[in-house]
């Protein structure tokens, strides 16, 4: 039986809940990237878990983007990462 954790929204809507192992692999990847690379948009942050995988030959089942996109707001509502608001395209990064 798989290990699930429900995620938060950082709007509190209601979020998703997803397989523990899932979550941190795409957790780890995306955190890795941010603390490599600075401030990043979505798709550089998709494109740079994508190259992450590659080079380490993981192995990720379902859609990589979508994963991501829920990992990424649950980490926003965890105050983890933050949001740059007033840069088009928006950016990501690490909170301070």
């Amino acid at each position: 039986m798989e290990n699930r954790i429900q995620l938060k929204h950082p709007s509190g809507k209601k979020a998703v809940s997803m397989d523990k192992d899932k979550y941190d692999c795409i957790k780890n990847a995306l955190l890795h990237c941010l603390k490599k690379k600075g401030e990043l948009t979505h798709k550089e942050i998709l494109q740079a878990i994508i190259e992450d995988f590659k080079k380490n030959k993981t192995k990720f089942e379902g859609s990589i983007e979508w994963y991501m996109e829920s990992v990424k707001l649950d980490l926003e509502a965890g105050k983890i990462i933050e949001r740059i608001s007033d840069k088009k395209p928006q950016k990501y990064r690490l909170a301070d």
